[in-house]
């Protein structure tokens, strides 16, 4: 019988992140190590003994090693950023606390007859009786968030955030007055947080122009986006507005 063509290329996974490829070499060399130390063959280690073998303290030094060598333990939005760049695109050099994010989707204009000024929309994942307004404070490193443990969070903080997971961000969500989230989905782990904590939130948002410390308004009361609403195509969305004369 004659061999079937088969494309290699579906079977080659696309590179990890340094850190996930560091991490899985040093832990393939331990399990190598603690192998050859027990003279088991490989059945008897993985069913009977490898929860002996590998302890809490030789994954400890695993994690030494790596900080040692330079990794760092970068927070999930890093995939994001990787994989959707042009929604994290940075107006400035300093995406983390000046320009912020520039969408080219991003619906604006100029103030209105209130001093708001369209600079975003997003998928409102809770529909409140009022909209909310705070500061735009981007949150996107480990430091900010170790600093607001430490410190707190400033109240009336509108929290800016590049990743769905809510990783990051778990510890101090609940001091968030509301949440603008550049991917994910109303159904994400991000979305699931803010909706149990009751916190404004809007997901897979498109903002641009807004810049750290600029007073902003989340349009809270926008209907929610619902489940059928992806399935069907339909566009329902929240807007950003920032409040003319008081950015930062």
């Amino acid at each position: 019988m004659a061999r079937l063509p088969i494309d290699d290329a579906l079977y080659v996974k696309p590179p990890a992140s340094p850190l996930v490829e560091a991490t899985l070499g040093l832990v393939q060399e331990l399990v190598r190590d603690r192998l050859r130390e027990s003279g088991r063959d490989w059945n008897d280690f993985t069913m009977a003994g490898a929860d002996d073998l590998l302890t809490t303290a030789d994954f400890a030094a695993v994690e030494a090693r790596l900080l040692a060598s330079g990794h760092r333990f970068d927070w999930s939005a890093s995939i994001s950023v990787a994989e959707r760049p042009e929604a994290y695109k940075s107006a400035g050099d300093d995406a983390a606390t000046d320009a912020g994010f520039v969408h080219p989707d991003a619906p604006t204009g100029d103030a209105d007859d209130r001093g708001r000024a369209l600079r975003g929309v997003g998928d409102n994942v809770v529909q409140h009786a009022q909209d909310m307004r705070g500061t735009a404070r981007y949150i996107r490193s480990n430091e900010r968030v170790l600093s607001y443990l430490t410190d707190g969070v400033p109240p009336g903080t509108i929290a800016v955030i590049d990743d769905s997971g809510g990783t990051l961000t778990a510890p101090i969500i609940e001091q968030f007055a509301g949440v603008i989230c550049a991917g994910g989905t109303v159904r994400s782990h991000l979305g699931i947080l803010t909706r149990e904590y009751n916190i404004p939130c809007l997901m897979n948002a498109k903002i641009s122009g807004i810049r750290e410390g600029d007073t902003v308004v989340i349009e809270a009361s926008a209907p929610a986006k619902t489940t059928e609403d992806y399935q069907e195509g339909v566009e329902r969305v929240g807007r950003v507005w920032l409040l003319a004369g008081e950015s930062a």
